[in-house]
């Protein structure tokens, strides 16, 4: 027992012995390799994957899309599970979340988010803002600005009147 004890001491410590972390064995980028079949050790990528800083992704962040009865009714129905919790219904700050001690946020209906750019929601929702995380794993691009157009659509009905929607007059009796 008493030769075994340094035997497997010294066989750990000469195990652990080798290449460090700085000295690793790595194929550099475009080295030919014999593990893969076509020779080159650069894989393709997977289908599906987006580079960062694609171009036509950034060309969609950039342009929001024509405003339409789809367009909204997808982003009321996106607003309603991503931003209701928090944001209330109707975007009063009065959500679920809210109710149960989370920090209230922003009204969408005061000043400042009033005057804000179209842009500035979609960032928001792309990239958070204060205490609210980034959504951009979760909503793809399109859903952000029918979000953003829904958001838009809650804050013109608080201060529409009849005489700039004249074919809700009717429809008001």
């Amino acid at each position: 027992m008493r030769r075994v004890a340094p035997a497997v001491c010294l066989a750990l410590l000469l195990g652990g012995c080798g290449l460090s972390m700085t000295e690793q064995r790595k194929y550099k980028t475009y080295s030919p390799s014999k593990l893969w079949a076509d020779g080159a050790s650069a894989r393709p990528l997977p289908e599906g994957v987006v580079a960062q800083g694609d171009l036509t992704l950034a060309a969609i962040e950039a342009t929001p899309p024509d405003a339409s009865p789809a367009l909204l009714a997808r982003g009321r129905e996106r607003f309603d599970i991503y931003c209701a919790p928090c944001h209330g219904l109707a975007g009063d700050a009065d959500g679920v979340i809210v109710v149960h001690g989370f920090p209230k946020p922003p009204s969408y209906h005061i000043d400042r988010l009033l005057a804000a750019p179209a842009q500035h929601f979609y960032d928001v929702i792309s990239k958070g803002y204060g205490v609210m995380y980034s959504y951009s794993d979760r909503v793809d691009p399109y859903d952000r600005w029918a979000m953003v157009a829904y958001i838009r659509a809650l804050q013109f009905s608080r201060r529409a009147k009849v005489a700039e929607v004249p074919e809700a007059k009717d429809a008001l009796r």
